[in-house]
């Protein structure tokens, strides 16, 4: 973390923090600061080595806060803001069949999403989330309005073999998805994936299809896998073998592959997973309310499978809190396993962070506080009694802080959250146009 230069420098941005935690090297910084010139890290130094190396256009001191790297949602389905609370306390099931889909049916269109985007959006950049991985239809309308709004994403474009008011089967997803890819390749915050649904809802063709298209376009492989013990029961009733291997089998499977969920596994699972060098996305939340099951983190860490941390929609969580869904991970890890030491704030920390990054293919550019890559970062202000005192502020963030002590975020170095508020959007035009589509929503289902 060497100054670059001698002499004066003129940069963008300067933060001064009392704590900054890059996450790698993985360390505490106190009283240091960070210079940010067109949307990269410039430095990292101390307080006063930076002040007297740089002069910035903007300064932000930060006496009471950490700085660290934006939170990474790695698995969502944004849209599904407009959901939230439609179906609770119900089996995944029944949830998705009886619920979900039919409202989808009626109502998923491309402004549909970009509206239950744009809520989605607002949630998780006030709570400190920098970037997210979705999974959703109509993608075109979901990566507007990430850029538009200014946060980064990977889009995920869905394959699905029934039809939708997106598409009419597999095939019909991927010949969008191909169309599609050129333009959103466009937009300089986003990047891509190929989304099939679940084992469940994809069959071999369109699996093959998917992967040759994601081979073809350097794109990774974003998917639901052994969510429910139903999915692995029935996959083995029915194919004589699990989802899992029949994914392998398929050539699915290699580092570029996000495996979401996967609350059920057994040692040959465990096998693949260490063997194909797949990511996990943890959604211990999700998992809970739907009682889907919980994954062995402590075990996936043991086998040394990298592990992301997302979410879920809204509609299953039903928040898109990282701050809660890391607490969530850590403390699940060490009840399921009996082991305290199972998931550590710092390694908690980090599948929040670097891992989810690396996972949704943003790794070189996001997820740690490095000089080169984008200043997407957060600041958590710890004077505040749900944190004070503070021995460590790792653990102060993991265990303790809320999202409403997120104070400012800054995405590729723009500011996007300001002392809490946010910077160019009007919350309460937001709140209004969303609570029209909720109507809409309710008068339907009351009728049906």
């Amino acid at each position: 973390m060497a100054l670059e230069k001698s002499g004066m420098q003129s940069v963008d941005l300067i933060i001064h923090a009392r704590w900054i935690v890059p996450i790698r090297p993985r360390s505490v910084l106190r009283d240091h600061a960070l210079a940010v010139h067109g949307g990269h890290i410039r430095a990292i130094g101390p307080a006063e080595e930076i002040r007297a190396r740089y002069t910035a256009t903007h300064t932000t001191q930060l006496d009471h806060h950490v700085l660290m790297p934006g939170l990474v949602n790695a698995h969502t389905h944004a849209a599904m803001t407009l959901m939230r609370g439609l179906a609770d306390d119900l089996p995944l099931r029944t949830w998705l069949h009886e619920h979900i889909w039919p409202v989808e049916g009626r109502f998923v269109s491309p402004e549909f999403v970009a509206m239950g985007t744009e809520l989605a959006v607002v949630e998780m950049l006030r709570g400190g989330t920098t970037s997210f991985n979705d999974m959703y239809f109509f993608p075109e309308a979901a990566a507007e309005v990430a850029q538009r709004m200014g946060m980064r994403a990977t889009i995920g474009h869905v394959i699905i073999d029934f039809p939708t008011a997106y598409a009419a089967n597999a095939d019909a997803c991927l010949q969008a998805a191909a169309d599609l890819l050129p333009r959103l390749r466009q937009m300089p915050l986003i990047r891509q994936s190929i989304a099939p649904h679940a084992p469940y809802t994809v069959g071999d063709a369109g699996l093959r299809g998917a992967r040759d298209l994601a081979k073809v376009e350097d794109l990774s492989v974003h998917m639901h896998v052994h969510e429910t013990a139903y999915e692995v029961q029935e996959a083995t009733d029915r194919d004589g073998m699990r989802p899992l291997a029949r994914l392998a089998k398929l050539g699915l499977l290699d580092q570029h592959f996000l495996a979401v969920h996967m609350t059920h596994l057994n040692d040959e699972d465990l096998a693949i997973c260490r063997d194909s060098e797949l990511r996990v996305a943890h959604c211990p939340e999700s998992n809970l309310k739907l009682a889907s099951g919980m994954a062995a983190i402590a075990v996936l860490r043991q086998q040394g499978i990298g592990l992301a941390i997302g979410t879920d929609g809204a509609a299953s969580n039903n928040d898109l809190d990282m701050l809660g869904e890391l607490r969530t991970a850590a403390l699940l890890a060490k009840g399921v396993s009996g082991d305290p030491t199972a998931f550590p704030a710092w390694e908690a920390l980090e599948a929040a962070t670097l891992g989810g990054a690396e996972a949704i293919g943003w790794g070189a550019e996001t997820g740690s506080l490095e000089v080169g890559k984008a200043a997407d970062c957060i600041a958590i202000d710890l004077d505040h009694p749900a944190t004070f005192p503070v021995y460590d502020p790792v653990s102060q963030v993991v265990y303790c802080a809320g999202r409403d002590q997120v104070s400012h975020v800054w995405v590729n170095g723009n500011p996007r959250i300001v002392e809490g508020r946010s910077v160019d959007w009007d919350t309460q035009d937001l709140f209004a146009r969303a609570r029209d589509w909720a109507q809409r929503i309710r008068e339907k289902d009351n009728d049906a």
